[in-house]
């Protein structure tokens, strides 16, 4: 009697993912929407791509270089009026551009996370929406505003910390500088967050090493999304810091896609705009983990421990 050969490998898990490096034009969310719709069909249709990742604020827009009539103790009437333009730009959630997303993602049969602004009532958040094959799916809202975003975005809660279970990977965001935020991070990882979506306008070249931090702290795909954005897409009335010529870099992208192991699969992608593409061996999670599990075998909880607030917080209730 002969024995039995060795098993057959299993057949390999994959998923195709995109990370769109574009700009949002400034005040025209109608444009913005347009643009978002495109690019997600393209990275689908002609890319294959299953998870498409659009950057921080595509819609709403991102005001890079705008100071906004700011200075410490006193604001400005043009000022005023700028963020009045602002406020007007951004989307609300429920909405029609969230609803026109919803049934791309529908009739595509994907999954994207879209960077917006968020407008509920008279404040504005910066947000990742999440879509899928079944439509919308949830958001999450920016924790901490960087520097001067904090004159123009509000602060987030642990109740907006989405994981979302896709059925082949968990999809999570963390936008911008939350990706320096320690414990954030590690509320992610207890989460079991799979493919760690970063959209984000910083466009450094030590944005790149985070990410592959990231990626191998986590061992986790990182998929970071950032825009591609130059003078001629604001309005011509506005002024940038930068300058005023219309091709002027506002912001020059490095889009990238890094796998579990730190390894970069697509980019950095730089001068201009397009789409990076990877195809995610999933079996590549369990491998990296075998050594490293943030919030598993390599935690210490006799030692650390993290309490996440995840409640919702609202100045007024029971109205």
């Amino acid at each position: 009697m002969t024995s039995p050969g060795p098993a057959a490998p299993a057949s390999p898990r994959t998923l195709t993912a995109a990370v769109v490096q574009a700009g949002a034009p400034l005040f025209d969310t109608r444009a913005a929407l347009v643009r978002a719709e495109e690019l997600v069909r393209e990275a689908v249709s002609e890319r294959g791509a299953e998870v498409v990742v659009l950057p921080e604020a595509f819609l709403g827009g991102y005001p890079k270089g705008l100071d906004f009539g700011i200075t410490v103790g006193s604001r400005t009437p043009a000022g005023r009026d700028l963020f009045r333009r602002y406020h007007a730009a951004a989307v609300d959630v429920p909405g029609p551009e969230v609803d026109t997303l919803a049934a791309l993602t529908r009739e595509l049969g994907c999954h994207a996370v879209v960077g917006a602004v968020e407008r509920r009532g008279g404040t504005l958040y910066c947000v990742a929406l999440f879509f899928g094959p079944a439509g919308y799916l949830g958001l999450h809202r920016k924790l901490m505003p960087t520097a001067a975003e904090r004159s123009l975005w509000g602060q987030g809660d642990g109740s907006t910390l989405p994981v979302i279970d896709t059925g082949t990977a968990r999809l999570g965001a963390g936008i911008c500088w939350e990706n320096y935020m320690p414990l954030f991070r590690t509320a992610m990882y207890a989460k079991g967050v799979d493919l760690w979506c970063a959209p984000t306008v910083d466009d450094r070249d030590s944005w790149q090493a985070s990410m592959r931090h990231i990626a191998l702290e986590g061992r986790c795909f990182v998929l970071s999304a950032n825009q591609y954005l130059r003078r001629d897409a604001l309005p011509s009335d506005v002024r940038p810091v930068q300058g005023d010529s219309p091709d002027t870099v506002l912001i020059g992208g490095g889009s990238v896609i890094v796998s579990p192991l730190g390894e970069v699969l697509a980019g950095p992608l730089r001068d201009g705009e397009g789409i990076l593409t990877a195809v995610l061996d999933l079996d590549d999670l369990a491998r990296a983990r075998f050594d490293f599990d943030p919030t598993g075998h390599y935690a210490r909880p006799d030692v650390f421990t993290l309490q996440v607030d995840g409640l919702a917080r609202s100045t007024v209730s029971g109205i």
